[in-house]
């Protein structure tokens, strides 16, 4: 009896990642992606999701839209030519399925999503970005559970994501398959803005890292998940609340993407 639940169980995964699949292959131009001309830029939480609170009462939601902002703005003086779109441009709150679906519809050829870090412990700080993938640990799983938590806020959630918990670790596990498609390109990027972190503003970095996001899960297009700081730590969430810190921040970024469009149209 175990053997065939089990059994039904697998055959019922498999249909799902297969049917899946196929929607991302549907949803990719047929011609090959070679200029980056639309960039999808997402400030996370908003609204009544202020996130996670910082040691002094900071709210990552207004930290990750003055880095996504600021970015913008980098980015539409760099590149007249270039789309830049926004999930959102003031504190609202726009839910995970909506922030892909914007990217989609525009035809984005690449989606980031900036946010703050929070950790038990004060003594952690630094950034790392995620792309979507296998949570290779605890820690991992434990960030994308807090990210994907928001959806708790949100109507008809179940229905919404075909039944998704953000709290069970199959439903991660499974879900982190779906962005295979875009997976290169999306390491490729998230690699360049950790380095750039490291050689912009010398800050630690914990690297590049995979987990099941909701809010890359859905997306036709390569899609990075920056955590830019750690609000639970004192000097660091002082720093990410200043004009400079911002600045560095979406410069880094910035340049990360200059690097990343140069490679991937030549």
């Amino acid at each position: 009896m175990l053997n065939s639940v089990k059994a039904l169980l697998v055959v019922g995964i498999l249909a799902i990642l297969t049917s899946f699949r196929t929607w991302q292959e549907d949803s990719i131009p047929s011609s090959n992606r070679t200029r980056i001309r639309t960039v999808c830029l997402d400030a996370g939480h908003g609204g009544k999701d202020p996130g996670c609170i910082g040691a002094t009462g900071i709210h990552e939601s207004k930290i990750a839209l003055r880095v996504i902002l600021e970015l913008g703005k980098k980015l539409e003086a760099e590149y007249p030519n270039l789309k830049v779109i926004y999930t959102r441009k003031k504190d609202v709150f726009i839910d995970l399925h909506e922030r892909s679906a914007i990217a989609n519809r525009n035809k984005a050829d690449l989606f980031i999503s900036v946010h703050c870090n929070s950790h038990p412990s004060s003594k952690f700080f630094g950034t790392e970005t995620y792309t979507m993938g296998l949570h290779k640990t605890e820690g991992n799983l434990d960030v994308a559970k807090r990210e994907n938590s928001v959806i708790l806020q949100e109507t008809d959630y179940k229905r919404k994501y075909k039944g998704f918990d953000p709290n069970s670790p199959l439903a991660h596990i499974m879900m982190a398959n779906f962005q295979n498609a875009f997976m290169a390109n999306s390491i490729k990027f998230a690699q360049k803005v950790e380095r750039q972190f490291k050689k912009t503003s010398d800050r630690k970095s914990y690297g590049v890292k995979q987990a099941g996001f909701l809010v890359l899960w859905e997306t036709a297009m390569p899609s990075v998940l920056v955590e830019a700081g750690f609000l639970t730590n004192r000097d660091e969430e002082k720093y990410l609340n200043t004009e400079n810190g911002q600045e560095e921040v979406a410069e880094a970024i910035a340049k990360a993407f200059r690097q990343y469009k140069e490679e991937i149209e030549n």
